[in-house]
């Protein structure tokens, strides 16, 4: 293990339990039901890496921003992340029954009590961020138009959409990353732009610099996954190894080989590090988070 790849551990455990304990009151305020309440909690509570809410947490810190500012931006893309997994799994969608080492949460509750929850979810993150006491009016404005736009039909949504659409279809590179900017890379880049804007003073360059970083580590995040679905251990990585195989799934290796994946997996990171080159040592938890993402084994 390299020192930055400890690092990054470290501080994305740090950050999940910052951003636990956040969750679990901000889930307790005035629920109509406690038997939604309860399935909330299974979604987002229910283990997790936490590394959306840490790159959030790190992007602060890489632009002087104290952390705290972060925060409750870090917990509404967790939500987000969260709401996204239990619908994914339902099975009108991927039909998953492992998550996270566990019973998805249709199958742990019920289909009804999964969408409900997701739903529940979802408006959560938009309800936190618009009252969030550390940001300005401006900022919150700023962070709710961002993650709406990531997070919906022309991010995030919109790529579990093609996805949905591309089964048992060959794509080409181009088609393929199309595919996962959206799905997985675009909330990933919400993840580092609403850090990077809990900060004032942030310049649009470095925002800019930022947007290069994360657009690079989406798509490492998802060819990393891709790689896992082949090599990982059901146990380790908490879902059904083979899974996407199974259901002739586009992946970055069944489209460029396992090697061709590792290439260009080696690519990406170095795109996202030489992003950060102007930034000094407040930006290390972001270049150890790189680090990690492409080595997990999970």
């Amino acid at each position: 293990m390299t020192d930055r790849t400890a690092l990054a551990i470290d501080y994305i455990e740090q950050c999940r339990q910052r951003i636990d304990a956040e969750l679990e009151r901000s889930i307790h305020q005035d629920s109509a039901s406690e038997r939604l309440q309860e399935t909330m909690r299974y979604s987002v509570l229910g283990g997790g890496k936490r590394i959306r809410p840490a790159l959030c947490l790190a992007a602060a810190r890489a632009v002087g921003c104290a952390e705290n500012a972060a925060l409750i931006p870090a917990c509404a893309l967790e939500l987000i992340h969260a709401y996204s997994l239990v619908h994914d799994d339902l099975p009108a969608m991927d039909d998953d029954d492992l998550r996270r080492g566990r019973a998805t949460t249709h199958i742990a509750f019920d289909e009804a009590s999964a969408i409900l929850a997701g739903d529940a979810l979802q408006t959560l993150a938009f309800s936190l961020l618009a009252s969030a006491p550390e940001l300005s009016d401006t900022q919150r404005v700023t962070m709710i138009a961002k993650l709406a736009q990531a997070s919906g039909h022309s991010g995030m949504v919109g790529g579990q959409a093609i996805d949905l659409e591309s089964v048992g279809i060959e794509l080409d590179l181009e088609q393929l990353e199309h595919m996962h900017r959206h799905k997985t890379g675009a909330l990933i880049e919400a993840s580092v732009d609403l850090g990077a804007v809990s900060a004032p003073g942030v310049t649009q360059q470095q925002r800019s610099a930022l947007s290069d970083y994360a657009r690079a580590l989406g798509l490492a995040f998802q060819v990393q996954d891709d790689l896992l679905d082949i090599e990982g251990d059901t146990a380790i990585i908490g879902k059904r190894q083979g899974s996407d195989a199974a259901k002739a799934k586009p992946t970055y290796p069944a489209l460029l080989g396992l090697e061709g994946a590792r290439e260009h997996l080696a690519t990406l990171l170095e795109q996202a590090q030489r992003a950060l080159d102007d930034f000094g040592v407040e930006a290390e938890p972001l270049r150890a988070i790189a680090n990690y993402v492409v080595t997990r084994n999970h």
